[in-house]
């Protein structure tokens, strides 16, 4: 997946820098309505689970959900 960033200009969305997708290719935009807050709290709890990936602190898929169903 290919981040982009885009300004509204005259009611439009405007890319700020080029792309390689193809020629008519259809994207899906959503808006970002977190104050700066939240914002925060996102990006310490990304850091936290970037620091417990590299430490091996974390689960596969399957083992997760396996756990998941057990604790019910």
């Amino acid at each position: 997946m290919q981040a982009l960033k885009a300004r509204v200009r005259n009611g439009r969305l405007v890319l700020d820098e080029p792309t390689n997708l193809p020629e008519g290719a259809e994207v899906e935009l959503m808006s970002d309505d977190l104050d700066d807050e939240e914002r925060a709290e996102l990006n310490r709890s990304l850091v936290e689970a970037i620091r417990e990936m590299h430490a091996g602190d974390t689960l596969d898929g399957p083992t997760f959900m396996a756990s998941l169903r057990a604790s019910k």
